[in-house]
């Protein structure tokens, strides 16, 4: 079984722009990223996908492996998709470009999925953590996730899922970590698909897995690490790396 991973990563992010870019102890988030991913010796190729040619130079000038996109993309699983279309693969890992610290030890859990899924009754799976802090799981930027008693996705949602009606009932609340893997099909199949209207009021784009009835395996991991979406994560980031 072949197993790559794909880091998508654009320049232009909404909330921080240029994030990418940004030193961490003295390199790049995305190099960080990249260097990290590749330090866990889970795949074949380790590659960026881009449509920044300032990200592109930046792996490529420092021995590393990227794609430039050829065309616009609505979400990371687009831009994968059109980037593995002739790479011959069984298993993509997304790693996202904003998580510097990605380790050995979640991904070995999301992989082990598909080594047990003799029947490849899943098509994709994803990491979650645990959440407690009610800022966390009331915060629109925290994708909520809840499950089934097998631990297959329902839903994926900014608003806290489930709301608490009844307190004091034990409910644990998960948060989405961005690190998905997936079958090859399932990408190929992603992008022939149409954007529906949760996605689009969401704008989450696995439940478009959902909502055409892919099955999504959640993987629950202990390590939270840190994704950088603002500055102040940025700083959070760089007070952890000293």
């Amino acid at each position: 079984m072949k197993i790559i991973s794909m880091i998508p990563a654009r320049y232009s992010a909404s909330r921080f722009p240029g994030k990418l870019m940004q030193d961490l102890g003295g390199k790049t988030v995305i190099l960080r990223t990249y260097e990290a991913t590749v330090a866990t010796h889970l795949f074949d190729e380790v590659y960026v996908v881009t449509d920044s040619d300032i990200i592109y130079q930046e792996i490529i000038a420092n021995g590393g492996k990227a794609i430039m996109s050829v065309a616009e993309h609505e979400s990371g699983s687009d831009r994968i998709a059109e980037a593995i279309e002739n790479i011959q693969c069984d298993i993509v890992v997304n790693v996202q470009g904003d998580e510097p610290f990605t380790e050995r030890s979640s991904l070995e859990k999301l992989l082990s999925v598909f080594h047990d899924d003799v029947q490849k009754s899943i098509d994709l799976a994803s990491l979650m953590v645990e959440i407690k802090d009610v800022d966390d799981i009331n915060n629109p930027n925290t994708v909520k996730v809840i499950v089934n008693q097998n631990n297959f996705a329902l839903y994926f949602s900014r608003s806290p899922i489930p709301f608490p009606r009844e307190e004091n009932v034990g409910t644990k609340y998960f948060k989405h970590k961005g690190v998905y893997a997936f079958r090859k099909q399932a990408l190929m199949d992603f992008q022939k698909l149409p954007m529906c209207s949760l996605e689009t009021t969401e704008k989450i784009e696995c439940i478009r897995y959902l909502e055409y009835g892919k099955n999504i395996k959640m993987v629950e991991t202990s390590v939270e690490g840190v994704e950088i979406d603002t500055p102040a994560d940025l700083k959070r980031a760089r007070s952890i790396w000293k």
